[in-house]
């Protein structure tokens, strides 16, 4: 059974990485904004006055201690709960779609379906994120993309936490979307499966893709502009 993503090209086509029609690497064509937000769960306040901009190919780390807000940051930008003050703006996105609906969410939890095989769960995200229905290139790709190709027939249920990790990654190769917004992303990975997934980040980054990352350590990024949660939060 593979460990990490050591099956994981080094190179990643556009089958597999996002790459903005006409854009060159490097090149910004996106731009994701909060502006003075605020964010309040269970009563309790989370954070405020948060500002950031983050713009293609120029990745962006969340860091700060356990409850600073990093994961409910990432949430609220995703759309799946609401700020209680300010705003996100995206510029250069398709404008009749919500950054939510132009962002892939990766969340601690794996959402994953035991009982179906490794294959099936994939289909499912795909149909759900408005992927391609039925169109079994682009499960194939991200499986072989994350090195599970050859697990496709295994229930989830069999797999170990590290390639549990990498079939919820795999849903961001099989179904292109221009925002990647990671929360604690090389959770379960071992080191070479980290290496592989800076390749993937970087790949996606060089197709004019945005990164949004929750960490505690470093993800591979070196050139990644910071975004601290806590007492005092910076404007980057």
């Amino acid at each position: 059974m593979p460990a990490g993503l050591a099956a994981m090209p080094a190179r990643i086509t556009a089958k597999q990485a996002w790459i903005m029609p006409g854009a060159t690497p490097g090149t910004a064509v996106m731009e994701l904004e909060g502006t003075d937000l605020g964010c309040v769960r269970g009563g309790r306040r989370v954070f405020s006055g948060v500002n950031f901009t983050v713009v293609s190919s120029k990745p962006m780390v969340l860091t700060g201690a356990n409850g600073a807000g990093k994961s409910s940051l990432l949430r609220l930008i995703a759309g799946l709960i609401r700020p209680a003050e300010g705003a996100v703006a995206l510029r250069g996105g398709d404008s009749e779609l919500s950054v939510g609906e132009q962002a892939h969410y990766v969340g601690h939890l794996d959402p994953l379906k035991p009982a179906l095989t490794v294959t099936e769960n994939l289909t499912f995200w795909v149909r759900f994120l408005n992927g391609k229905a039925g169109d079994a290139s682009a499960v194939e790709s991200g499986l072989d993309a994350v090195g599970l190709g050859e697990l496709g027939h295994l229930p989830a249920g069999y797999l170990s936490a590290g390639q549990r990790r990498r079939l919820s990654l795999a849903r961001m190769l099989a179904v292109p979307r221009p925002i990647w917004l990671l929360d604690e992303p090389t959770t379960a990975l071992d080191a070479a499966s980290q290496e592989r997934l800076g390749r993937v980040m970087r790949a996606h980054l060089d197709g004019g893709g945005i990164i949004l990352a929750a960490t505690h350590g470093p993800l591979g990024l070196e050139d990644a502009k910071e975004l601290r949660l806590g007492p005092k939060v910076a404007s980057p």
